[in-house]
């Protein structure tokens, strides 16, 4: 089993920048490959990064590319997500998921957190 807890969102300025940080339970964090993904009202959950075990591979769907950057500290058991450049378009709940392979689906992760709410003003 393993608990995933979310934190650092909130309300910024477009182009301003905010880091999420995903703390995970467990002696096998360093095993499984963290996502973030992220739902706004009305449309589906959506991916938004990856990255493996070792943090030897990342992923990004492409809005975010160049903004975005997803890392881990396997000692802390914790992935973060920085954030830069904010648009009021990547407004959503954003959500860390654990999964046992390096995925931009889903329904290949299960393990999910609550989610942190992340509001970018114009």
């Amino acid at each position: 089993q393993v608990q995933l807890v979310e934190s650092g969102g909130g309300l910024v300025q477009a182009g301003g920048s905010l880091r999420l940080s995903c703390a995970a339970s467990g002696r096998t964090f360093r095993s499984y490959a963290m996502g973030w993904f992220r739902q706004a009202p009305g449309k589906e959950r959506e991916f938004v990064a990856v990255m493996s075990g070792s943090g030897s591979s990342t992923g990004y769907r492409d809005s975010v590319k160049g903004r975005f950057t997803i890392s881990r500290d396997n000692a802390k058991n914790t992935v973060y997500l920085q954030m830069n450049s904010l648009r009021p378009e990547d407004t959503a709940v954003y959500y860390c998921a654990s999964s046992v392979v390096v995925s931009n689906r889903a329904e290949s992760y299960n393990y999910w957190g609550q989610g942190t709410q992340v509001t970018v003003s114009s």
